[in-house]
């Protein structure tokens, strides 16, 4: 058994979960350090969301060996949920309560006496940077409040692994980077982070490390600029045609750049230097209806492997 004290948190061999004859998880195997900011990126229905249920030991294992502090969560599991924040999809605040007292009932689960939870909610409260709303019902709350609030709450218990499910979903740019700001701040404190996300440019900001989900199997982990790297070119030209069907341009462009990735919207050209493709394409007479150089990203590596958008 692994040493419960290890800087070893989390460890996955051989991770499997089905639901009758459907397999959601296939198999995978991943491990997390303390300290770390571990990611799990992919599109919907990959089995990010299957896999955090399970690492939050409310899901049992199909099969494989899952620990967490060393421990089983089949015959640890209490033990192993005092000790993790859980941050799910979906908000599930009670909004006729207040702020503060959201926190302090949530507090009071987890066998604090009074005094110590209304400390640790009001340190929360000035790390959630909700001080002005601590006495205002939830209800009326924006996205982007109700979810730093769900993340201070789950810090309620001082949790050594923080599992946040797709932790931005739905909300607004600047509330996306409020809360970014915030998850920076817990993991430069200690706390090890482990998120699923859809988003490429989330995953790059959080992630020290990450795994690349498709139906159910890791097709890829690593740093995020490491798997760039390998997976990737360093820019890529983006060309837009006044066209329905952006295929038919593709042999036009044949042999620019490493390769081409066609999609509904626009051609991918992936190359080292792409003002070097650009020129390359205006040489052979083609005039696209715009183009873009950009560096690439996940969402490109994502691409390559499976075939298809994360957003698909």
């Amino acid at each position: 058994m692994t040493d419960p004290d290890s800087d070893l948190l989390l460890q996955a061999t051989g991770l499997t979960k089905t639901f009758g004859n459907f397999t959601a998880v296939d198999g995978i195997d991943f491990a997390v350090q303390r300290g770390e900011s571990f990611g799990f990126l992919g599109p919907n229905g990959a089995g990010k969301s299957s896999t955090m249920k399970m690492v939050g030991c409310v899901s049992p294992v199909t099969g494989g060996v899952l620990r967490l502090f060393g421990q089983d969560p089949a015959t640890h599991g209490p033990q192993i949920r005092a000790r993790l924040g859980v941050v799910p999809q979906k908000d599930t605040l009670d909004e006729e309560l207040t702020v503060q007292e959201n926190l302090w009932i949530y507090g009071r689960y987890f066998g604090l006496s009074r005094s110590e939870v209304r400390s640790r909610a009001t340190e929360l409260l000035d790390f959630a940077q909700l001080e002005d709303r601590a006495r205002s019902k939830v209800e009326p709350l924006s996205g982007g409040m109700k979810r730093r609030l769900t993340i201070a709450r789950s810090l309620i218990s001082r949790p050594e692994i923080l599992l946040l499910d797709e932790p931005t979903a739905g909300l607004d740019p600047q509330a996306r980077h409020a809360l970014w700001d915030r998850l920076f701040r817990l993991k430069r404190n200690g706390v090890t982070l482990v998120l699923t996300t859809h988003y490429m440019d989330e995953a790059e900001q959080l992630c020290d490390r990450l795994v690349v989900m498709d139906h159910g199997k890791i097709v890829a982990q690593g740093s995020p600029r490491s798997l760039i790297t390998e997976f990737s070119t360093r820019e890529v030209l983006e060309l837009r045609f006044d066209t329905d069907d952006h295929a038919h341009h593709g042999d036009a462009i044949a042999g620019i750049g490493e390769r081409i990735e066609v999609l509904p919207d626009r051609l991918l050209v992936y190359a080292e230097d792409g003002d070097a493709a650009a020129a390359a394409v205006h040489l052979r007479g083609i005039q696209p209806m715009s183009s873009l150089v950009r560096r690439s990203t996940l969402e490109d590596v994502f691409l390559h492997l499976t075939g298809r958008t994360l957003v698909d």
